[in-house]
């Protein structure tokens, strides 16, 4: 695939087409999703400007994914929570936070594997799944926790009522993991 500077480059054009430079050939949102489940950097250029535009394509990707699939990864709360920030004096704050906390969600994703693996290998239809469900709810805390923290170190004029409605949201997604986790254990107990 031709890259520029190490990454392929993916060209849209008026008509809404991405064009994949590397291989000549037209692509899709689903292609450039696959791409980026691959780890393949790519930058999309309008076609005619050459501005970059690779921001708002993967927004878009990511607005098609939530809206296709029964299974969205932002809760209504963290949307909302998102949406609050914007022209806020945390917006500065929040990509950088998201960033950090996202790497971090990843290299946490490989242990919480390692051990689902061994808890699973040892009974592998039968093991509770209470000690990865432990595992992810703490997980769940120490992330808000630490992004409430943040949030209140740069924003101390919050005021004392703010913390416990996300409180309350963290409480209703940790019950989501946990019934998507019983209905996990039930179709493997099943198999």
């Amino acid at each position: 695939m031709a890259k520029a500077n190490g990454e392929i480059v993916i060209k849209k054009y008026a008509n809404r087409r991405l064009y994949n430079t590397g291989t000549s050939t037209y692509v899709t949102l689903e292609d450039l999703a696959k791409m980026v489940k691959k780890g393949e950097e790519f930058t999309v250029q309008d076609a005619k400007s050459g501005d970059d535009i690779t921001h708002s394509v993967l927004t878009q990707i990511i607005f098609e994914q939530e809206s296709k699939t029964g299974n969205t990864l932002l809760p209504i709360s963290f949307l909302r929570q998102l949406i609050s920030y914007y022209g806020d004096q945390m917006q500065m704050v929040v990509p950088s936070f998201l960033e950090h906390s996202m790497k971090a969600f990843t290299e946490q994703q490989v242990q919480m594997r390692e051990q689902m693996t061994k808890a699973f290998g040892e009974t592998p239809l039968t093991k509770n799944l209470q000690a990865p469900i432990q595992l992810m709810e703490e997980q769940v805390k120490r992330n808000t926790e630490m992004f409430h923290q943040a949030m209140q170190m740069f924003s101390p004029f919050l005021g004392a009522d703010s913390p416990k409605e996300p409180k309350k949201a963290e409480a209703k997604d940790i019950d989501e993991l946990k019934e998507q986790l019983r209905t996990l254990q039930s179709k493997l107990d099943n198999l």
